[in-house]
């Protein structure tokens, strides 16, 4: 099927996913764009998913507050109007700052990011999570948690 012109507008917008304290917002789901994926993602302070990689690549450009990003064995603070890029594979957390924030998310063709967000806010209820179950569905849509 050949990627049809969409446009989002905020009244538009399908009802925000908890997904482990994050609400997401799927604003282009890899089914509109056959490929890439576009997400806006709020937070409270100090909310933000562990370490984790993923086989896809992922930008998070911070439009709202701050958060800090680890990649690696490297820690920023970013800002917004502060874009991270993180590749596929890399071992990556962010955490959002003490007054909480937003971001977009992008993430190349092929990632199952909004797939994986879907399971997670229908699976995993608010609170604290049972963490083998949490794993095992990250797991099966592509994502390691790290150690």
């Amino acid at each position: 099927m050949k990627p049809q012109p969409c446009v989002v507008t905020p009244q538009d917008y399908p009802r925000a996913l908890s997904v482990l304290g994050v609400q997401i917002t799927v604003l282009a789901p890899n089914s509109a764009t056959q490929g890439y994926e576009v997400t806006l993602q709020e937070g409270e302070a100090g909310i933000g998913p562990p370490p984790h990689s993923h086989p896809w690549d992922e930008s998070l450009y911070v439009t709202q507050g701050e958060g800090k990003f680890d990649c690696n064995d490297r820690s920023v603070r970013a800002t917004a109007g502060s874009l991270v890029h993180v590749p596929a594979g890399t071992v990556h957390a962010f955490r959002f700052g003490r007054s909480g924030g937003a971001m977009i998310e992008f993430t190349a063709a092929g990632g199952a990011a909004t797939q994986m967000f879907t399971a997670v806010a229908k699976e995993v209820p608010p609170g604290p999570p049972d963490v083998p179950k949490l794993i095992g569905l990250l797991q099966r849509h592509g994502v390691t948690v790290a150690a």
